[in-house]
């Protein structure tokens, strides 16, 4: 079994720290990989190499810069299927999906990196009897990024494209639950030594990465209270972060819409990837006027997503990336059925070797329920009967989260009345839209920092404003 090392100043090395974990196989239980539990030395010197190298990386012409990230962008559209499989074998989603959220972030990544080629490191503004001032975009230096588990290759790659185009460095630290595809990813990239450095390992790595004074910016993806964590140490260094954290995302289905067909578009929102995605549709208020004919939809569509271990075309629901996760899974559903719910389908695990959850409808559901209120994170759709388009509008509004929201309406005034809702992205009759152009920042609980478009490279820049005026004047 294969002991994963550390990617510093351009070689790959064991770690210096004495504690290791073994990576799980989630449909299997069985180890499939033994990966560094992290140390503070690890970090240090990811940060010296991240620091070293980034005045060269930097001082390349800025096409040069995305020639090479392009090229590596490349690579990994060649060869997303086996980095699905390693995304597989470490927390359980189907291959077939992995291939294609790869190859999208893939071509996602080449985009951001492209807008650097149009973004202004230099603007000069003129003023009166010769005077100018001139702003510079600067880079921020050495950076840190750090991932879940959930989407370990396409989350490295929204995150760190426009930091490198930027000219900043970076040092990469993936979930410990997930970090085989990310290996993989960094041997996929051509790029001059220290430019991308990766370490692995939990908190023992992640801690002192977000406390080195040299990272000039923390971009962190994770739960709510470690964001929190990530915060404090940025803000009592002065440093920028940006958090995008946990999430209780509802879907609003006014009157008049196609119940069998909303119900498919919702299904895939609430079950793909077993409902492990930050915007998985958690919370679905239907208008009472097509409930009866979307519930039953539901129940059907949940009943085509067969469970299996990812491997195959088949397989349209994967297990859970491990015990914990089951168990939180568990713990809601029975929540909700002590508190009055009706499991509609699913709602228990299948027993066996595995984290396997089935897609579970759930109705009958109120504000009590912690599928309601608290993030699940599983293959769970539980159901709440509005009276009006208006109050499913008010009951999505009313969580401390805000990461996304989706609503299907054909009623225009509707359609209007959605830019309301308190969340960074909110998608009218779809579900995961948008492009390169997508520019948002959570609210609420979900986190901080807005990131998209040319929002990212505000981000990865520190502005310097020259006024310079005549000499003599």
């Amino acid at each position: 079994m294969k002991t994963l090392q550390n990617l510093i100043g351009g070689a790959w090395e064991d770690t210096r720290g004495d504690a290791v974990h073994e990576v799980i196989d989630p449909a299997t239980e069985e180890a499939v990989a033994r990966c560094p539990s992290g140390s503070a030395e690890d970090v240090r010197r990811a940060v010296d190499a991240a620091v070293e190298a980034q005045p060269a990386w930097a001082a390349l012409p800025v096409a040069e810069r995305v020639a090479r990230l392009t090229r590596w962008a490349d690579a990994v559209a060649e060869r997303a299927a086996e980095l699905a499989e390693a995304e597989c074998r470490e927390m359980g989603k189907p291959v077939a999906l992995g291939t294609g959220f790869i190859g999208g972030a893939a071509l996602g990544f080449k985009a951001a990196v492209a807008e650097v080629l149009d973004y202004p490191f230099e603007e000069t503004v003129a003023g009166p009897g010769g005077s100018g001032t001139t702003i510079l975009r600067k880079p921020l230096g050495a950076t840190a990024v750090i991932v879940p588990w959930n989407f370990p290759v396409p989350m490295v790659l929204g995150a760190i494209g426009p930091l490198l185009a930027a000219g900043n460095t970076v040092v990469l630290k993936p979930s410990e639950r997930s970090p085989m595809s990310a290996v993989r990813l960094l041997e996929l990239a051509d790029l001059p030594p220290g430019v991308v450095n990766l370490v692995l390992g939990d908190s023992r790595a992640g801690v002192p990465l977000v406390a080195d004074d040299r990272i000039g910016l923390v971009h962190f993806t994770g739960s709510v209270d470690a964001g929190r964590q990530v915060g404090r140490e940025s803000g009592a260094r002065l440093h920028r972060s940006i958090l995008e954290l946990g999430g209780k995302d509802p879907v609003v289905i006014d009157a008049g819409v196609d119940p069998a067909a909303t119900a498919a578009a919702v299904a895939f929102g609430a079950f793909a990837n077993s409902g492990q995605i930050c915007t998985s549709m958690e919370r679905i208020y239907v208008h009472q006027d097509v409930a009866g004919a979307f519930i039953d939809a539901l129940v059907d569509v949940a009943g085509t997503y067969a469970l299996g271990d990812g491997r195959d075309e088949t397989t349209v629901l994967g297990p859970l990336v491990d015990r914990r996760q089951l168990d939180i899974v568990e713990r809601h559903v029975a929540d909700a059925v002590e508190r009055g719910a009706t499991v509609r389908t699913g709602g228990k695990a299948p027993g066996g070797r595995g984290f396997f959850y089935p897609a579970t409808v759930l109705t009958e559901v109120d504000d009590s329920m912690l599928v309601m209120t608290e993030e699940t994170f599983g293959p769970l759709a539980p159901v709440m009967v509005v009276s009006s388009f208006e109050e499913g509008l008010e009951k999505a509004a009313g969580t401390r989260f805000g990461l996304a929201a989706t609503v299907y309406t054909g009623d225009p005034a509707h359609m209007a009345a959605a830019r309301d809702i308190p969340a960074g992205v909110v998608w009218v009759n779809q579900w995961q839209g948008g492009g390169p152009e997508r520019l948002y920042e959570p609210a609420g609980d979900s986190g901080m920092g807005a990131t998209g478009s040319r929002a990212a490279y505000d981000a990865a820049t520190r502005p310097v404003s020259v006024h310079t005026a005549p000499a003599g004047a």
